[in-house]
């Protein structure tokens, strides 16, 4: 399998985006937990068009914008369970947020932990946004990109929300 890379340098600091031939694998921040993982092979420097359409949805998003992925090819190995998981992440409105709970009920599930580590294994970030997802009380849990990435983003989305308004 070819991996295609690019850098991309976000507001937050440069973000690794990778795809391969059947779409995105990943956005990871430089240095964030789990960086890259599930990429096997050394990925080619190159303006591959997945990865063209990818920084042009980083461009909205960060422009204040919302995007939506689901025109996006995505190329991840993942459970049916994570993949339903990610399905809910992308249907949270751009500046709100869900619990894991609110999640695990949604899908019928009885383990909110379970949903967090269906979250966490979720290798797109900002695109499918798992920094919408909150602590049983609203607080600001784990996020692979660091908790103050997390506030970030959900303060730019409230910002959003209210240009909406």
């Amino acid at each position: 399998m070819t991996y295609y890379k690019m850098f991309y340098s976000s507001p937050l600091g440069d973000m690794s985006l990778i795809a391969t031939d059947k779409g995105l694998r990943g956005i990871w921040f430089e240095n964030q937990q789990y960086f890259e993982r599930g990429v096997s092979e050394l990925p080619l420097l190159e303006n591959h068009p997945i990865l063209m359409q990818a920084t042009s949805m980083l461009d909205t998003y960060f422009a204040g914008q919302a995007v939506d992925v689901s025109a996006m090819p995505i190329d991840v190995p993942a459970t049916s369970f994570q993949k339903a998981v990610w399905q809910i992440l992308q249907e949270i409105p751009c500046g709100e947020t869900l619990t894991y709970g609110q999640i695990a009920q949604r899908l019928g599930c009885r383990s909110s932990q379970a949903v967090g580590g269906a979250v966490g294994k979720n290798p797109i970030s900002v695109l499918i946004p798992c920094h919408r997802v909150v602590g049983s009380q609203g607080q600001l849990t784990g996020y692979a990109g660091g908790v103050e990435k997390k506030r970030w983003l959900l303060a730019h989305e409230s910002l959003m929300k209210k240009g909406d308004s």
